[in-house]
C-alpha cells in the first residue's frame, strides 16, 4: 500500500477570489500581520501498490486528467508512506 498527499493551487497571476474572503476575514478577527491568502486542495490517496516509479506516474496522470486544472492550477504530488 502507498500512501500519497497531492497539494493544487492556483498558479501565481490567477485570481484568487476565496483567497482573498480569507484574507479579510482574518484581518476582522483581529489576526495581526496576515500578508496575502491563497487557497488551495489537498487528497490524500492510497494505492494498492509498493512500486514507487508507478504510483508516481499513476498520481501524476490523475492529476492532469481530474484532479487539477492544469491551465490554472499547478500540483505537487508526494508519498508519504509506502
Amino acid at each position: 500500500m502507498t500512501t500519497a498527499r497531492i497539494v493544487v493551487t492556483l498558479k501565481n497571476g490567477v485570481l484568487d477570489p476565496q483567497g482573498k474572503a480569507i484574507e479579510g476575514a482574518l484581518g476582522t478577527l483581529n489576526f495581526q500581520g496576515v500578508g496575502k491568502v491563497r487557497q488551495g486542495k489537498v487528497f490524500d490517496v492510497e494505492l494498492d501498490t509498493k512500486d514507487r516509479a508507478k504510483a508516481e506516474s499513476d498520481l501524476n496522470a490523475m492529476c492532469e486528467k481530474l484532479l487539477a486544472n492544469t491551465v490554472i492550477e499547478d500540483y505537487a504530488v508526494e508519498i508519504v508512506e509506502e
